[in-house]
């Protein structure tokens, strides 16, 4: 792969398994583009179960936000839902979710662009990574060769096919890399490499303090309050300015107002599987 990725060069996500210029073009252009659709483990139905069941699909959902809201609508705490993944955000996405509340109050559930498809109830939990794996649907416009002249379908078939056999030669016969991207550490503001070297040596005040400050490709109502952060610290300021939508910043920064010296506290305030990553 020869194009230059500033962003992929300073996580470190340099290493292909081909040498191919691909079929460029663009990824997510629009939310359809993209469908995540996960391959769960079985799930053992009984109608005596504690949990409900439901296969859930969400379009240009982020999966912590959703799971929010779905809460909310249930009246249940956020940890009372259970899931395998964290999907993408700009994409439509597929995926089972365990909730521990009535079938009948998750089946009235009504949030835009969620589809909730009740599966039964069960006494069943599952935890993170607990599903066979994913299957994309992933449409690329505005394919084109590497002087940024247009492809055809057919050119960019060939091309694909190309890459398969070298894929082939030098890994085995069905076998495919797994691809890692900058939206796994955060694509605007790839924070969580950052928050996971502090965490590795019990660094738990530089893990919250990079999490809420570290700069990123967001608003101007975000940056303020993250040069905020960096200029001040943890202030009672820090509440006025925050924007409405970074939920898990404002309850981080009310902990450390209530608990100034509690940082590992500070940091469970973020959803596990988050903590995870």
């Amino acid at each position: 792969m020869s194009v230059k990725d500033d962003l992929a060069d300073t996580i470190g996500l340099t290493g292909y398994a081909i040498d191919s210029s691909g079929i460029g073009g663009i990824l997510k252009s629009r939310v359809a583009d993209f469908r995540v659709d996960e391959i769960s483990t079985k799930i053992s139905l009984d109608p005596r179960g504690r949990f409900t069941a439901a296969n859930i699909t969400l379009t240009n959902w982020e999966t912590n936000r959703f799971i929010g809201k779905l809460a909310k609508a249930c009246g249940i705490s956020r940890n009372r839902i259970f899931f395998a993944g964290t999907k993408d955000k700009r994409a439509i996405t597929r995926q089972v979710f365990i909730i521990d509340a009535p079938s009948n109050k998750v089946a009235k559930v009504e949030i835009p662009d969620v589809e909730i498809e009740i599966l039964g109830r069960t006494h069943q939990k599952i935890g993170f990574g607990n599903h066979r794996g994913n299957r994309f649907t992933i449409v690329a416009r505005g394919c084109c060769h590497p002087d940024g002249s247009p492809m055809t379908d057919a050119e960019a078939m060939e091309r694909i096919s190309e890459i398969e056999k070298m894929m082939k030669e030098k890994l085995g016969a069905g076998l495919f890399p797994n691809w890692i991207g900058p939206q796994r550490f955060g694509a605007g503001r790839p924070v969580t490499p950052v928050v996971g070297r502090h965490v590795i040596v019990d660094d738990w005040k530089g893990a919250v303090m990079a999490y809420l400050s570290m700069e990123g490709d967001e608003n101007d109502d975000v940056a303020k309050f993250r040069k905020h952060i960096r200029d001040n610290g943890i202030t009672e300021d820090a509440l006025e300015i925050i924007p409405h939508w970074l939920g898990f910043e404002r309850d981080m920064l009310r902990h450390m107002l209530q608990k100034p010296d509690d940082w590992v506290g500070a940091f469970r305030k973020l959803p596990n599987n988050l903590q995870l990553m």
